[in-house]
């Protein structure tokens, strides 16, 4: 059986659990996305220009498929007022401009895809993994280059990827997981339209944190708002509410060229960037375990949840074309699997003995 996470209890030591894996992922992407932040030419990113025109409060020419993705830009907006006071001072070779507000998206990133690298953290602990491989895989994977544009980049991945990794905890977790469940719910809608894919995923499996009848209301509230914005900007702008509906069915198009890159040289090389190199250990290691008896395998905690919700991500990359940029998406499931290779590494790489056994048993 899966070894829980250690519950002290009472809610200072639940927020010390939390705040410690939450710090160290925001350190490692302040680090690592400072200088996407810094250098990244706008001129390649379309979405990154919508964002910033949204958080600048103009939604006309925004693409029908991100004009709806209001909070991380109505956040980085509000950061943004205090910090355009004084970031001429601080640095006068770029006082005006967007300079302010892609700072201001900047922090909020590191911040919401820190929570993110927490979540991820302790749903590989309820799965069994030890703390210090749970945190050495987070780290792994927000060394991805999709982390840093995440972070460093005026875009919205990382509150879906919060999404993401609250509805995998509370996979893991179960009961004492509610919330987590309940802000997905509330959350998601307004993440991302492509929500409801993960939608039934996040209900069935997140019935023993948060029974069916609960997520009710929070998936209600959820919708309502979400409804509520495609009223506001709507109305403001003159679209059609028709529109809506067409771009999503028009993502449809987007399959066969999906398919095609995937199979291409560049399209392998793309998906193998997701996780970089770190890719690599898992098929290894499997085929370390299934070469003998060994005294423990890393992949019992894994099952059938995970396989849905990578299929869930690959939907993702197939409608949106992006195939790297939306693979990431899977990094709780991923990171789940690298952390308990980590905690068995021993058993996994000891010579095995002629009687197929390893000569080493040691964890």
């Amino acid at each position: 059986m899966p070894r829980p996470a250690p519950a002290p209890a009472g809610r200072r030591a639940a927020l010390r659990r939390w705040l410690l894996p939450w710090a160290l992922a925001v350190a490692a992407l302040a680090n690592l996305a400072y200088p996407v932040y810094r250098h990244y030419d706008f001129s390649y990113s379309p979405d990154t220009r919508s964002y910033l025109s949204m958080a600048s409060g103009r939604f006309d020419g925004v693409s029908t498929t991100r004009r709806y993705r209001v909070l991380v830009p109505a956040v980085a907006a509000a950061v943004a007022a205090p910090i355009g006071r004084v970031y001429g001072r601080v640095w006068p070779e770029r006082p005006g401009g967007w300079w302010p507000l892609r700072f201001s998206f900047y922090l909020v990133n590191c911040l919401v895809l820190g929570f993110a690298g927490a979540c991820w953290f302790h749903a590989a602990r309820w799965a069994g993994a030890a703390p210090a491989a749970a945190a050495l895989a987070v780290l792994a994977l927000l060394t991805s280059r999709w982390a840093a544009y995440g972070a460093g980049l005026p875009l919205t991945d990382s509150l879906y990827a919060v999404v993401f990794g609250l509805g995998y905890y509370a996979y893991r977790r179960g009961p004492g997981a509610g919330w987590a469940v309940a802000i997905a719910l509330l959350v998601g809608p307004l993440a991302k339209e492509s929500f409801v894919f993960l939608l039934p995923w996040l209900m069935w499996y997140g019935r023993r944190a948060l029974p069916l009848p609960r997520q009710v209301l929070p998936l209600a509230l959820g919708l309502g708002a979400l409804g509520a914005v495609h009223w506001a900007i709507d109305r403001r702008i003159g679209a059609p509410a028709t529109e809506s509906v067409t771009n999503a069915l028009s993502h449809l198009e987007n399959v066969r060229y999906s398919l095609h890159r995937a199979f291409s040289f560049k399209g392998a090389g793309e998906l193998l960037s997701i996780f970089g190199l770190y890719s690599l250990i898992l098929p290894v290691a499997y085929w370390r375990a299934r070469r003998g008896p060994l005294p423990v395998d890393w992949t019992f905690a894994l099952g059938r949840a995970e396989g849905i919700l990578a299929g869930i991500v690959a939907v993702h990359m197939l409608l949106s074309g992006d195939l790297g940029r939306m693979g990431y998406f899977a990094a709780p499931v991923f990171c789940t699997a690298l952390a308990l290779v980590f905690t068995h590494w021993r058993p996994l790489l000891a010579p095995a003995s002629p009687g197929g056994r390893p000569a080493s048993t040691a964890a």
